[in-house]
């Protein structure tokens, strides 16, 4: 749903090639880290956060250790964040959505403008319509016949409420006159199995999860949620090519920590994430895994994107009239 943050000002490139070369010596920790992971093992989050956090424990020399918290459209990872000592020692590997799409139709119980600050975007995921093999139909004009021609009968998946999974679900509900159900699930993994075996046909889902399972025939793709067509699935056309140009949503994945602490060691941070996500074994293995880089983004500026994003949601919320269900 976020567009792409701005490229890096010479001021981010200079810190992301200083970053190039830190040593351990450098770390902002001598302490063991935990990355919290709002979201179930498997997921687009956690598949970022496990690339990462292996090369960045080498960078560092302490271990790296993953939390996955999921529940409550990110809330109860943000609260595990923001319980542990503002050190620098716990962060968080999330998606911007976690920050800019579901606090405006979920309470989370954090305020993401100001209990959180964002450090570095590292990947972008892409959003796909996929649907179980069972469902008749080969394109979006077929599947939305196929929706209509079963009143009542068609719901859709969703790896949360407020997610970005439910605002394009909803929006294709009210651009193609469907009364399809919305059905939310703590993560991806577990939505995927229900569409995977039919018992929930359709749903909006991240590259990253989707890639493997349609390459194995385990879910078709109708349609990625984008305005050009992705290297990762060249043969998929866009949902804009076929009649929705709305549909244009993707997240970045990357590192926030708590609003407490210091700005310093926000900055020791970013140089330590830039360096392990410029690593070319990560990006190899991210680019395998279905995601594009992020630009290397200075703290600050990811901050504004943030809100800008934020803002930008919440006049899209109001647009399509997106509510919890």
């Amino acid at each position: 749903m976020t567009p792409s943050v701005p490229t890096l000002t010479r001021r981010g490139l200079c810190a992301a090639t200083l970053a190039l070369a830190l040593p351990a010596a450098m770390a902002w920790t001598d302490k063991p880290v935990k990355m919290v992971v709002p979201a179930p093992a498997g997921g687009t989050m956690d598949v970022v956060a496990r690339i990462v956090a292996e090369q960045l424990s080498a960078d560092i020399g302490q271990p790296v250790v993953i939390d996955n918290k999921p529940g409550a459209g990110g809330g109860i990872g943000v609260q595990a964040l923001n319980a542990a000592a503002a050190d620098g020692n716990t962060i968080m590997m999330t998606a911007s959505n976690v920050l800019t799409e579901i606090p405006h139709v979920m309470k989370t119980g954090f305020d993401p403008l100001k209990d959180v600050k964002p450090v570095t975007a590292i990947a972008r995921g892409y959003l796909v319509l996929i649907g179980a093999p069972s469902v008749p139909a080969k394109d979006v004009k077929g599947l939305v016949a196929w929706v209509k021609s079963n009143p009542g009968k068609v719901s859709f998946a969703s790896y949360s409420a407020g997610t970005v999974s439910h605002y394009a679900g909803m929006i294709l509900n009210q651009k193609s006159g469907l009364d399809m159900q919305h059905v939310p699930f703590a993560g991806s993994p577990p939505a995927l199995q229900q569409v995977m075996g039919g018992q929930i046909p359709l749903m909006f889902d991240g590259m990253a999860t989707t890639k493997p399972l349609a390459a194995g025939g385990k879910v078709q793709v109708f349609g990625i949620a984008a305005k050009a067509r992705s290297p990762q699935m060249p043969n998929v056309p866009t949902m804009a090519e076929q009649g929705y140009p709305e549909l244009d949503y993707s997240n970045w994945i990357g590192v926030i920590v708590s609003a407490g602490v210091a700005a310093a060691t926000v900055d020791k941070i970013n140089a330590a994430m830039v360096k392990a996500a410029s690593a070319a074994k990560v990006r190899d293995r991210l680019v395998a895994a279905g995601f594009d880089m992020e630009p290397l983004t200075p703290p600050a500026q990811l901050a504004a994107s943030v809100k800008s994003d934020f803002d930008r949601n919440a006049a899209i919320v109001k647009q399509f009239n997106i509510t919890l269900q």
